[in-house]
């Protein structure tokens, strides 16, 4: 609980929903963000895409949310995710809400 403390202290104040997207966004800075997909999003927005420049994702929670590349098996979120700009990928609704950190690299 105390990391949630933390995030909600720091960064919540400065938060701006993301329009049309399956997630809340919050902004550290232009190249760190926190996302979080809440319990009841809809599975029909979770939609394979894919991003126009690098990132790594690290989730700050255990869950059993998961995350597929296009043409492999769907993987456990418990670790760092890197993303590849280009590469069509996804989330797999699990339960409860989902908190990640993500990095574009530019």
């Amino acid at each position: 609980m105390a990391l949630d403390c933390y995030i909600d202290d720091l960064f919540y104040e400065r938060a701006s929903k993301v329009e049309g997207k399956p997630y809340k966004e919050f902004v550290f800075d232009d190249e760190k963000l926190l996302r979080i997909f809440p319990e009841d999003t809809d599975e029909e927005m979770l939609k394979w895409h894919w991003d126009e420049e690098d990132r790594e994702v690290y989730p700050l929670h255990k869950t059993d949310w998961e995350f597929q590349f296009d043409n492999e098996l769907p993987q456990q979120i418990n670790s760092k995710l890197e993303i590849p700009k280009g590469v069509f990928h996804r989330l797999i609704k699990g339960t409860g809400e989902l908190r990640v950190i993500v990095y574009k690299q530019k």
